[in-house]
């Protein structure tokens, strides 16, 4: 296993504590997503993996070494691309990532080659060359050049598509497999759960400072198999009409009503919103079945109303 916290726990001096006895693993060659709520304790995760804090419990090893033992090795072993937009104040985006790539180790051959390749594909061309100041979308992927221009054996990404556009972030997305299927442990750390189900091999989801639940975004969504949502749009400036309460528990997200369904209650589901649709009440619907933000809010909601 390329990379492993094994029973991490950080406690902070005001007595917060950020990471309870988290274990988890990422093999090469795997994207890795970290799911969960601000204040769940991904950033005091990540933070001990690059030894910027020191864990107070459990271990961090990567490559069979030890994160703590060894200071200098999440520095050798380890790309990131932090959450913040990258520093590059009177510098182009070309120049920015080739100065990394060469403090990374990388030839000025190979590393000119590589950030030409990301610019490209990332279509940064219209900023690449110009010390100007960049939009959030183009700050994110020129971090992202940065992080991946000279990669290490783990890439760590925090929030990696943050204001990139929908055309940019599906290339961003392809770079990020990219760098997995070249070998990489990459530790993706996101709060779109929608993206992730797509793009992730395994993920955590961490909640009070544990870890509530990993695991493929197929064996998550299994244990929520009996169930499927009833998505409906509701028409603007209309009242939202309210579904049976046999029909299970109905959220409303701007004017998206999401009811969740049991197998059984599907026909009565499909009769009850083509009623309201007959009537004017919603534009459309459809029974699809549950996803990972249903897995994600199952875990997360329940751990809310803990706290």
């Amino acid at each position: 296993m390329l990379l492993e916290f094994d029973g991490v726990t950080k406690r902070f001096r005001n007595g917060v504590l950020a990471n309870d006895d988290v274990s988890l693993t990422v093999d090469a060659g795997e994207v890795f997503g970290l799911l969960g709520p601000n204040g769940a304790g991904k950033t005091t995760l990540v933070s001990q993996l690059l030894g910027l804090l020191v864990p107070d419990a459990g271990r961090i090893l990567i490559d069979g070494a030890d994160v703590v033992a060894d200071p200098g090795l999440a520095r050798r072993r380890c790309s990131f691309q932090p959450q913040a937009a990258a520093p590059v104040a009177g510098l182009s985006a070309r120049q920015a990532i080739e100065i990394v790539g060469r403090i990374r180790g990388g030839t000025k051959a190979a590393v000119r080659r590589r950030a030409a390749e990301l610019v490209e594909i990332l279509d940064l061309a219209e900023v690449a060359d110009r010390p100007v100041p960049m939009s959030g979308g183009m700050a994110r992927l020129t971090g992202f050049c940065m992080a991946a221009v000279v990669p290490g054996r783990v890439v760590v990404l925090d929030e990696p598509t943050n204001d990139v556009d929908p055309l940019r972030r599906r290339a961003l997305w392809g770079c990020i497999r990219a760098l997995a299927d070249d070998g990489a442990a990459v530790l993706l750390v996101t709060h779109n759960v929608l993206e992730a189900e797509r793009c992730v091999d395994r993920l955590a989801i961490l909640g009070g400072s544990r870890v509530l639940a990993d695991g493929t975004p197929a064996a998550l969504k299994a244990n929520l198999a009996a169930a499927l949502r009833l998505e409906c749009s509701v028409e603007p400036e209309l009242p939202v009409p309210t579904p049976p309460a046999a029909l299970g528990p109905a959220t409303l997200v701007g004017r998206r009503l999401v009811v969740r369904v049991e197998l059984s209650d599907v026909a009565d589901a499909v009769a009850w919103a083509k009623a309201q649709q007959d009537g004017g009440a919603i534009a459309e619907f459809a029974v699809v079945p549950a996803s990972l933000e249903d897995v994600y809010a199952s875990w997360v909601a329940p751990q809310r109303l803990a706290s």
